[in-house]
C-alpha cells in the first residue's frame, strides 16, 4: 500500500524554524531540588530488559503507517522525529517499527545494565520534564525508557483463572510491546516535595510525601521498585496484582539512578513549547512525536500473534506514545482521566471479588456458572422490581383519574339542584 506524501508547506517550515530558535536560543535552569529528590529505581534481579538509550531505539526502527513502511522516510534522529506528524492523522497512526525480527530478541532490546553507582555510560534512558503550575507549584515528571516491555507470564495468573488457561506454559508472556515509557511524578510546593505518583500499566498509585508507610526513601530520595519485564513502578518490592488477576514481581535487584545521565526540560502546556533545561540537553523535537514508539499490534492472522481464550489478552500490543501524552497537566497526583476499562475487565473484577470471599477452592467452571446465575438472578429481580413498581404506579394513576372524573361529574348535579331551588321557591306555610 503506497502512502501519499504530504508536501512541506511554508507553515511547516515556520514551525521548524521556531522550534530551532526555541531550542538553541532559549535556556532554562532546572531547579536543584528536582535532581535532589529524583527517584532511585531498583530493577528486578532477573529482568533482561534494562534501561535503553532513546536515540539508539529510534535508529533501530523504521516508521510504518499501520503495517506499511513509510515510502522515502526522512532520516530519523531525536531532532527530526516530529516530522512524522505530517503523515497519517497527524502522526497518530505512525509506528516506530523494529528493523529486526521481534521474536529474535535483538541485542538493542536489552538496553544497558547500570554500573555499581547506578549510572549508565552509553545510554540516556531518562527524560525529566518539569511543568510549572503556578509560581509556587511545580510538577516534575521522571520518564524512564526501555526498548522492550515483556508482559505478564500467564502461568502466574491468580487462581482460579489460571485453571481456565490450560495451555499456559512457563515463560509464556502476553502483553508484550516494543518500546516502553514509564514514569514517576513528584509535586513540589515552594521547592518542597508534597507527593509522588507511580505509573503502573494503565493506572498507578499516589502517596503523600510525609506518609512513611506508603513508600520509602534513601537519602531523602524516593525508592521505586521496577517490575520484571513490564517495568511498572511500585512503592514496595514483592508481588503485585494488576488488571484484576495478573501478577507483577519487583525486587531489590540492580540499582539505577535515572538522572545519570538524563535529558532535562521545561514544558509549557499553554504554548506547547519545550525548553532545554540543561547545557547538555539539546534535542526537543522528539518530544512532539505523536505516534507509537514500537510496532503496531499484530493482526490475529500474524503467526507471532496469539490470544488468551476467554479474556482476549493479546501476546503483542501497540507500542506506547511518548512522554508528552502522559497527562502532563493534572489536578491531583493521579491523571485526571480515569484509566480505560471494559465490560470484560469489570466482570473479571466481580468474579475475583466473589471468589475471594466465598468460592475459593471450588472448580473454576462451577464458580463461573455460579457467578452467571447470580448475575442472572440480579437482572431478573431488577426487571421484576421495575415491572412491579411500574404496575403499582399505573394503578395509582388510574385510581386518581377515576376520582377526578367522579369529582368533575358531581359538579353539574350540584348546580342543577341549586337551579331547581331558585326556580321553585318553597311556599311558606300558613
Amino acid at each position: 500500500m503506497k502512502v501519499p506524501l504530504k508536501p512541506i508547506c511554508s507553515w511547516d517550515i515556520g514551525v521548524l524554524v521556531l522550534n530551532g530558535l526555541l531550542q538553541f536560543g532559549t535556556g532554562y535552569t532546572i531547579p536543584k531540588y528536582v535532581t535532589d529528590y529524583a527517584p532511585i529505581i531498583w530493577l528486578h534481579s532477573d529482568d533482561p530488559f534494562m534501561p535503553s538509550d532513546i536515540l539508539t531505539h529510534v535508529l533501530h526502527t523504521t516508521p510504518y503507517i499501520g503495517f506499511d513502511p513509510l515510502p522515502d522516510p526522512p532520516t530519523l534522529t531525536l531532532d527530526t522525529l516530529s516530522s512524522l506528524n505530517k503523515y497519517a492523522r497527524g502522526g497518530k497512526r505512525v509506528y516506530l517499527t523494529s528493523n529486526d525480527r521481534v521474536t529474535a530478541m535483538p541485542d538493542w532490546f536489552l538496553g544497558e545494565t547500570p554500573d555499581a553507582t547506578g549510572g549508565l555510560h552509553n545510554s540516556t534512558a531518562c527524560a525529566v520534564v518539569v511543568v510549572e503550575k503556578t509560581e509556587h507549584d511545580l510538577d516534575a515528571f521522571y520518564f524512564y525508557f526501555y526498548s522492550y516491555n515483556e508482559g505478564a507470564d500467564i502461568e502466574q495468573v491468580l487462581p482460579p483463572l489460571n485453571r481456565l488457561i490450560p495451555e499456559a506454559k512457563p515463560g509464556d508472556h502476553y502483553g508484550n510491546h516494543v518500546g516502553d515509557w514509564e514514569h514517576n511524578m513528584i509535586r513540589f510546593r515552594d521547592g518542597e516535595p508534597t507527593g509522588i505518583y507511580f505509573s503502573q500499566h494503565a493506572s498507578g498509585e499516589a502517596c503523600s510525601w510525609e506518609d512513611e508507610a506508603c513508600f520509602s526513601k534513601q537519602d531523602g530520595r524516593p525508592v521505586v521498585f521496577s517490575a520484571r519485564g513490564s517495568h511498572a513502578n511500585y512503592r514496595q518490592e514483592g508481588s503485585h496484582i494488576h488488571d484484576e488477576a495478573l501478577i507483577d514481581v519487583a525486587d531489590k535487584g540492580r540499582r539505577w539512578d535515572p538522572i545519570k545521565p538524563a535529558y532535562f526540560y521545561k514544558y509549557d502546556p499553554a504554548t506547547d513549547v519545550l525548553i532545554p533545561g540543561h547545557p547538555e540537553t539539546h534535542s526537543t523535537d522528539w518530544f512532539h512525536f505523536k505516534g507509537g514508539w514500537g510496532d503496531k499490534k499484530y493482526h490475529d492472522s500474524d503467526p507471532r500473534q496469539k490470544t488468551v481464550r476467554y479474556f482476549g489478552l493479546k501476546k503483542y500490543q501497540d507500542g506506547p506514545t511518548g512522554p508528552k501524552f502522559k497527562h502532563l497537566v493534572r489536578k491531583g497526583l493521579r491523571p485526571d482521566e480515569p484509566p480505560p476499562t471494559s465490560l470484560l475487565k469489570t466482570l473479571v473484577g466481580i468474579y475475583m471479588s466473589v471468589y475471594g470471599c466465598c468460592l475459593e477452592g471450588h472448580n473454576p467452571w462451577v464458580v463461573v456458572i455460579f457467578v452467571l446465575l447470580v448475575l442472572a438472578a440480579i437482572i431478573f429481580l431488577l426487571v421484576f422490581g421495575v415491572r412491579m413498581i411500574a404496575s403499582r404506579l399505573k394503578g395509582l394513576f388510574r385510581k386518581r383519574r377515576r376520582q377526578t372524573e367522579v369529582a368533575e361529574s358531581a359538579v353539574p348535579l350540584l348546580d342543577l339542584e341549586r337551579v331547581e331551588d331558585e326556580t321553585y321557591p318553597s311556599i311558606p306555610q300558613l
